[in-house]
C-alpha cells in the first residue's frame, strides 16, 4: 500500500511538473544553410508584434547578412564571457535568462558543447533548465546531431559528428518543424554565398554539398519529423477519435492459386496507399501438419515466402475458430481492411458454416473495418 501511495504521489508530481514546464519548439534541417535560424528570428518578430515578451538567449548568424538583419529590433540577453585556455569565449547566460524570465527565449545551436566550467556540459541541458523554469524555448538543430542517427549520417557525409543531442530531447519537444529545401535550392544558396564565405564554396561543393548526400539527409529529416508527428498523435489523441492509418489483412487458405492471388492483390492495394499489411493463415486441426498433404505444405511455405518478399508480415495461428481469430488480429493489429477470396473458397465456406461469421461482420462494422472480397 505504501508503494502504491508513493507511486501515485510521484505520478501526480510528474503531472504538475509537466504542466508548469515551458513549451519547446525545434526547427530541424538536413544541413547548415537551409534557414533554421532565419525562421526562428522571423517567428520572434511575429511573436513580438503580437505582444509576446520574447528575448534572444543565443543566436549564431554565421555572418549571413539576411540572418543578421533579422536581429535588429529583437531584445537580446547579453552573453557571459569566460576565459578558457587563455582565450576569452562567450556562452549563453542561462542565469540571466532565468532571472529575466521572458515568455519565450530563442536558443540556437542546440547541440553546442559548453565551455569547460559551465554548469552544464551541453546547451540542450541548459534548455532543459530553462523549460523547467516555465520559459518557452524555440531552438534549432541539424539532423546530423541526433544521437540515434549519428552513424547513419556519418556514413552519408563522411564527417564525424562529436556534438550530439539525445533522442529524448526531441521527445520533449511540443513541436518539430522541418525546414525543407530541394538539393538544387540548397546548392544554389551555397553558390550565391548565402551559406559560407566564397573561399569555402568550392571545397563544400566537392564534399558535403553534393546532391546525393543532400537527398539522403533530406530523407532522414523528413522521416524524423514524421516520426515525431506519429508519436504526438499516439500520445495526445484518444484512440477512439484518431485517424487510423490504413492497414490491410490478407486472409488465405491452403489453396495455392487462390491464396497467391489474394496475396498479390492485397500487396497492390497496400502499395497504392503506402500502408503496412499482414497475411494471416488460420490453421485448423483438419490442416495440422500430420493431416495436410505434403504438396499443400510446400505451397503454403512458398506463399508465405511470396508474402514476405512483397513486404507483408506473416501470421500463422492454430485455431478452429477462424472468425474469432480474425477479429482478434483485426483488433490487435488495428486493421482497417480485410481482404479475402471469392465465396467459393473453402476458407469462406468454413466462415459461412459458423455462427461466428455474423459476429465477425458485426465486429467489422463496429470498428469501421472494411471487408473486401477479391475476384
Amino acid at each position: 500500500m505504501d508503494q502504491d501511495r508513493d507511486n501515485s504521489v510521484k505520478q501526480f508530481l510528474d503531472l504538475i511538473k509537466r504542466s508548469r514546464r515551458g513549451k519547446f519548439k525545434i526547427y530541424i534541417g538536413m544541413s547548415a544553410g537551409v534557414g533554421k535560424t532565419y525562421r526562428t528570428l522571423q517567428e520572434a518578430h511575429t511573436l513580438q508584434k503580437n505582444g509576446i515578451d520574447i528575448q534572444i538567449g543565443y543566436v549564431e548568424t554565421h555572418g549571413r547578412a539576411d540572418t543578421q538583419a533579422l536581429m535588429d529590433g529583437l531584445p537580446l540577453i547579453p552573453r557571459r564571457s569566460l576565459f578558457y585556455k587563455g582565450k576569452s569565449l562567450e556562452e549563453m547566460d542561462v542565469a540571466a535568462i532565468l532571472t529575466r524570465h521572458p515568455e519565450v527565449v530563442i536558443v540556437d545551436e542546440l547541440a553546442h558543447s559548453n565551455v569547460e566550467g559551465s554548469k552544464n556540459a551541453k546547451r540542450w541541458q541548459d534548455v532543459v533548465d530553462i523549460l523547467e523554469a516555465g520559459i518557452n524555448v524555440i531552438s534549432a538543430l541539424n539532423i546530423q546531431h541526433i544521437e540515434s542517427l549519428n552513424e547513419e549520417t556519418e556514413e552519408i557525409t563522411g564527417i564525424k559528428i562529436t556534438e550530439r543531442v539525445p533522442d529524448s530531447v526531441l521527445e520533449m519537444a511540443d513541436e518539430i518543424v522541418n525546414i525543407d529545401l530541394t538539393a538544387d535550392e540548397l546548392i544554389g544558396r551555397l553558390q550565391a554565398g548565402k551559406i559560407y564565405d566564397r573561399s569555402k564554396i568550392g571545397h563544400a561543393l566537392n564534399n558535403f554539398f553534393r546532391s546525393d548526400k543532400i537527398l539522403q539527409l533530406r530523407e532522414l529529416a523528413l522521416k524524423e519529423v514524421a516520426h515525431h508527428l506519429e508519436r504526438k498523435i499516439d500520445i495526445e489523441i484518444p484512440k477512439k477519435v484518431k485517424l487510423r492509418p490504413e492497414r490491410f489483412l490478407a486472409c488465405i487458405s491452403s489453396n495455392q492459386e487462390k491464396a497467391r492471388s489474394v496475396i498479390r492483390k492485397t500487396a497492390r492495394l497496400a502499395s497504392y496507399s503506402r500502408s503496412p499489411w499482414i497475411v494471416l493463415y488460420v490453421q485448423s486441426s483438419s490442416e495440422s501438419m500430420d493431416r495436410i498433404r505434403l504438396d499443400k505444405q510446400r505451397h503454403l511455405i512458398n506463399n508465405f515466402k511470396l508474402a514476405t518478399e512483397l513486404g507483408a508480415e506473416v501470421l500463422k495461428i492454430k485455431s478452429d475458430d477462424i472468425a474469432k481469430t480474425i477479429t482478434g488480429v483485426v483488433e490487435q493489429k488495428e486493421i482497417t481492411t480485410i481482404c479475402i477470396g471469392r465465396p467459393h473458397f473453402n476458407f469462406f465456406q468454413i466462415l459461412l458454416k459458423t455462427a461466428v461469421f455474423k459476429q465477425l461482420l458485426n465486429k467489422l462494422a463496429a470498428t469501421d473495418t472494411d471487408l473486401v472480397i477479391l475476384s
